[in-house]
């Protein structure tokens, strides 16, 4: 007499239900998809250095450093800012904050750097941004016109 052996009938349930979610995603939609949540914006994202990202009402916010990458101590930043249909905002204040967040571990308290850009023409904005150590920064570029914010960028940089 041969013998096989079954898994107890308790188990199989809890098998196909756990193949079941898993090919699912967990939900009605497929694995890894955001379903009809909203997709990220590109300005949440790492940009390449000088890379452009629309961002506001249809702004396309450039940033630019020198040194490329950025590094402890004073930095040139540039910013350039452009309407939709490509004509520089030449009119507005664009100010980049750099913050890193603290690190108890470490006993290091956050850090932050603000930096009012001047206008130099044709829709770009230059600065000094300083950072106190090398490590990984994050950037927020805003662009406002009196009380009204025209836009903003969001992303993370890593100084030498």
């Amino acid at each position: 007499m041969i013998r096989r052996a079954f898994p107890p009938a308790s188990t199989v349930p809890i098998a196909v239900l756990s193949l079941l979610a898993f090919a699912c995603g967990g939900s009605g939609t497929p694995a890894g998809s955001q379903g009809s949540a909203p997709a990220a914006t590109p300005a949440a994202t790492t940009p390449a250095p000088g890379a452009s990202a629309p961002a506001g009402q249809g702004l396309a916010i450039d940033f630019a450093s020198t040194p490329d990458p950025l590094r402890q101590g004073d930095n040139a930043i540039e910013v350039t800012v452009r309407q939709p249909d490509g004509s520089p905002v030449t009119d507005a204040t664009v100010t980049a904050v750099f913050s890193m967040p603290a690190m108890p571990a470490m006993n290091m308290p956050a850090m932050k750097s603000a930096a009012t850009l001047a206008h130099a023409g044709d829709g770009k904005y230059r600065g000094t941004g300083e950072l106190s150590m090398g490590g990984t920064w994050t950037v927020a570029l805003t662009v406002t016109r009196g009380t009204e914010q025209l836009g903003s960028r969001r992303f993370s940089v890593v100084a030498k």
